[in-house]
């Protein structure tokens, strides 16, 4: 036989479309090429196949090889494609029977000796792989999850625990370094193969050397000797702690304004612990995208809800995506957890404009000539910065330096449309050393029992409007926020005093309606909304 299909996929950023790899072998000249738009990465694997094949004792075809990847109008990237190059040459030259890869998808980048070399994008490809056999939407649109994935301290499901019969389930093939978390995707037999010639040994039926389908590795939270961040740690800002429970609670993003070691830091970086656990949906899609990026995606944080910190010398392209063809960014890659940008102000102003849609509709799109991704962006933000350059603004030791030009100047960094999309802001006073030295006294809350509260309040907005109370529209606040006679005089009162836009009244509103959901009650009233008012700090933006 001249001609073998190989099924693959492409890492792109989650979605993981299926990528046909056709070879064929015809009478010439001796070549090798590789078409359906490769970029440089995929054209170096004729060499890197060439010599994997000899030095594993196979016969190297003296022929004219066509190697297709299909659909062409896709951009193909990195080296997984190797291996189902290989096995295509192999089918296509009978030193395999190709029968054998029918149904079965491939994914792997070979060293010159034939070892499988560990891969980026395991698990978005094991994502596709079933969701695509079980007739799913993609990854980005999150539906239902039909199969369970494991109980919330273990790891995931053993892929022939799915309800689907047992020789209907899809097999996907992958170097045994990558293979343990694209065994946490319910309803996909994974392999892992160290090498070509194992795998090809399988492939080719011998008894002695049959693989069996990998079992999910198991899931270690804390790493030997380290604790998680809780918020049991943080010193006084009783204040700064109630906002960011009513933040978890709704969803809601937060501005700290605050001295320099006030707790900004330590009280974002704990936010993820107030968190409800992920859904098995959520824990899907967060580990795709993971697991497609540059960074890739560890089984350690399985069902975890990211948080991610980036310098504030980040560009536009590393904090929103872009690139061609379009990468995620790290609004992306903090999807459905927590986007932290501490040092706000020393951002470069044009890249946080270019966070002003997807703050409000949770997704983003990069457009290119040739190319449109929509990725998905619904993370919170939690953003600290210092009230003037020197930081000490307002200090009652008279630390400050800074003119009232200069502090006003720094605050005009900021936009005024950027800071109106934050729904909570707030100022943290610096510690004074009779809250220092009563720290061994002083116990608060763990994160534990806060997130307790939050996960009940959660609940009551998913039961009311299936969604967390950051996402409701303009119609649906008026619904579930009616407001009494003096809550209603209350907030007119302050939208006139401080000239709030539409936004920012609707932004009160919905904070106000979580901090109603804390306490219980069915409606807002008065109190909540004077709460409500007070996380709304008006910053002098231009």
């Amino acid at each position: 036989m001249s001609l073998a299909v190989v099924r693959s996929r492409a890492p792109a950023a989650g979605r993981a479309p299926e990528v046909t790899v056709e070879v064929h072998l015809a009478n010439g000249l001796p070549s090798f090429s590789i078409v359906g738009l490769p970029d440089l990465e995929v054209r170096e694997s004729r060499e890197r196949v060439r010599a994997a094949l000899q030095n594993c004792g196979f016969d190297f075809p003296v022929r004219r090889i066509t190697v297709n990847l299909a659909p062409a109008d896709l951009p193909k990237e990195s080296g997984r494609f190797d291996l189902p190059i290989a096995l295509g040459i192999l089918a296509a030259s009978a030193q395999i029977p190709a029968a054998s890869l029918a149904e079965r998808e491939f994914a792997g980048e070979l060293s010159l000796t034939g070892a499988l070399r560990p891969m980026r994008g395991a698990f978005a490809m094991a994502c596709g792989t079933a969701r695509s056999h079980r007739g799913l939407p993609s990854l980005m649109a999150a539906p239902p999850v039909r199969a369970n994935m494991g109980n919330e301290a273990g790891g995931g499901a053993s892929p022939h625990d799915s309800s689907d019969p047992p020789g209907d389930i899809p097999e996907l093939y992958l170097p045994a370094a990558s293979a343990g978390e694209a065994a946490l995707v319910p309803g996909v037999a994974v392999f892992g193969a160290a090498d070509l010639p194992s795998l090809c040994a399988h492939l080719s039926g011998e008894r002695d050397a049959r693989l069996v389908p990998i079992a999910p590795p198991p899931i270690e939270r804390v790493a030997p000797g380290a604790a998680p961040p809780d918020m049991a740690d943080v010193i006084g800002q009783h204040g700064a702690r109630r906002a960011l429970e009513v933040a978890a609670a709704g969803g809601h993003h937060v501005l700290m304004v605050g001295p320099p070691g006030a707790g900004k830091s330590m009280l974002a970086a704990r936010l993820p612990s107030l968190l409800p656990p992920m859904t098995d949906d959520e824990a899907l899609s967060s580990a795709a995208l993971l697991s497609a990026s540059a960074y890739g995606f560890s089984p350690a944080h399985w069902r975890q809800r990211p948080f991610r910190s980036p310098h504030h010398s980040s560009s536009a392209a590393a904090l929103v995506g872009g690139r061609n063809p379009p990468q995620p960014g790290e609004i992306t890659l903090a999807h459905l957890g927590v986007l932290f940008l501490d040092e706000l102000p020393e951002f470069d102003r044009h890249v946080l404009e270019m966070l002003r849609e997807p703050l409000e509709v949770d997704r983003i799109t990069i457009s290119r000539a040739a190319l449109q991704a929509d990725f998905p962006a619904a993370c919170q933000l939690v953003a600290a910065m210092n009230p003037c350059p020197c930081g000490w603004r307002g200090d009652p030791g008279g630390r400050c330096r800074c003119t009232s030009d200069m502090a006003a100047r720094y605050l005009r960094k900021l936009s005024g449309p950027l800071v109106d999309r934050i729904d909570i802001q707030i100022e943290l006073p610096a510690l004074t050393p009779a809250e220092l030295s009563a720290r061994a006294a002083e116990s608060g809350e763990p994160s534990a029992v806060v997130a307790g509260r939050v996960a009940l309040a959660r609940e009551r907005q998913i039961r009311r409007q299936g969604k967390c109370n950051r996402e409701l529209t303009g119609r649906e606040t008026d619904e579930v926020c009616r407001l009494d006679c003096a809550g209603e005089s209350l907030l007119r009162e302050a939208s006139e005093r401080f000239r709030w836009s539409a936004r920012a009244y609707y932004r009160v509103l919905k904070v106000a309606r979580s901090i109603a959901d804390l306490a219980g009650d069915v409606t807002p009233n008065a109190g909540h909304i004077a709460e409500a008012i007070q996380y709304r700090r008006v910053l002098p933006t231009g």
